[in-house]
């Protein structure tokens, strides 16, 4: 009988995320309200449907796979060369390329233990170590703590997610190049821009240089993540390198066409990056309410305290009861936070409405 290699079969079977249909399936639940995965709910722009309803006449082609008129569109946005971007399934697949390149079995990999899980199931299926530094007390990531992992262990990557996820919090622009400057010379900086949408253009604006791989996606501020399309950029050199061992047709012809529509209507990502600033001060308002603290959120969520983690779990599995799928991170000192998306003005009105509900529920 065949078997997996010995790195696969010694891997515990995990699951990263739970989504929400097989909650709902578990719960038997018709229908949830869809707070707990950071997609918009504002939907994708106009122009992007239109553009996606028109190709799909086309799906019996394969999309372009180098993505040239996406990147021509994505190099004239960002001020960098065609050569130096890479299209990709989203953040997820783009990261497992870095890891695959950047690695060899057992090298270090340093991250920020409970941030975005997704590294580490790649850092694990290719054979490299992670390694973790906690947040601070305050729920930032210590970039310092990082550091000092990295130079330790002499890591070959450094993951930052800025802003963070799950916590919401944003390292400024200097501290990021400061960081990136006292790099070991061997260790690359992965830089995963998921949220960045939700920043000024002139605070995420990091040089390219064979330090730092930037990747950002298409699935938050502009909400096509069921289309999954992200993209990496970074020099020609570390380019090239991804280019050997991408899956060539990875990115699907109706997702490019969507993407580079969504690039155009300006108008449409500004309307969302406002409606989520309104939403993180409803959510604030609701917070203060409940008489409960939030972490300051620079992305499209926000994190509650509920005090302690054993209530925040309870609040989670009294949400879900009532239908309102949300997350909570997993490592302290965020573990006491229930996460929940910033939604359209009625899904935050029905999310608040549960909430207040649940808390009078919980501390009874």
């Amino acid at each position: 009988m065949a078997e997996p290699n010995a790195l696969v079969a010694s891997i515990p079977e995990t699951v990263p995320f739970v989504g929400p249909e097989q909650l709902m399936r578990e719960h038997g639940l018709r229908e949830c309200l869809r707070l707990g995965a950071n997609e918009s709910p504002f939907g994708a722009s106009p122009l992007a449907v239109a553009a996606m309803r028109d190709e799909l006449a086309r799906i019996w082609c394969y999309g372009d796979p180098q993505s040239h008129e996406l990147r021509e569109a994505l190099a004239r946005t960002h001020g960098v060369a065609m050569e130096s971007l890479l299209v990709g399934s989203g953040i997820d697949d783009l990261m497992g390329l870095i890891v695959r390149a950047f690695t060899a079995a057992d090298d270090a990999v340093v991250t920020t233990l409970g941030t975005y899980p997704t590294l580490e199931y790649h850092v694990v299926g290719y054979g490299s170590r992670a390694i973790a530094a906690p947040y601070r007390p305050d729920g930032r990531v210590d970039l310092d703590a990082l550091l000092d992992l990295a130079r330790k262990h002499e890591a070959k990557l450094l993951y930052l997610a800025n802003p963070d996820n799950p916590s919401g919090t944003f390292a400024t622009k200097d501290d990021v190049c400061r960081l990136i400057d006292a790099l070991p010379a061997a260790t690359l900086l992965m830089l995963d821009e998921a949220y960045a949408d939700f920043i000024a253009p002139h605070d995420v604006g990091i040089d390219l240089d064979d330090r730092v791989i930037r990747l950002r996606t298409f699935s938050k501020g502009y909400g096509m993540a069921g289309a999954r399309i992200g993209y990496a950029m970074t020099t020609p050199r570390h380019i090239s390198a991804l280019q050997k061992i991408r899956l060539q047709y990875g990115v699907n012809r109706i997702a490019q066409v969507g993407a580079l529509a969504a690039l155009r209507d300006t108008a449409f990502l500004q309307s969302v990056i406002d409606e989520t600033a309104r939403g993180r001060s409803d959510y604030e308002a609701l917070a203060s309410r409940l008489g409960i603290g939030t972490i300051p959120s620079s992305t499209n969520f926000m994190l509650f305290d509920c005090g302690t983690e054993e209530r925040a779990h309870r609040v989670l599995a009294a949400l879900l009861r009532r239908g309102v799928w949300i997350r909570k991170p997993g490592a302290p000192p965020l573990n006491r936070y229930i996460r929940a998306t910033v939604g359209t003005k009625a899904m935050r009105v029905a999310f608040a409405d549960a909430l207040e509900a649940v808390f009078v529920e919980v501390a009874a």
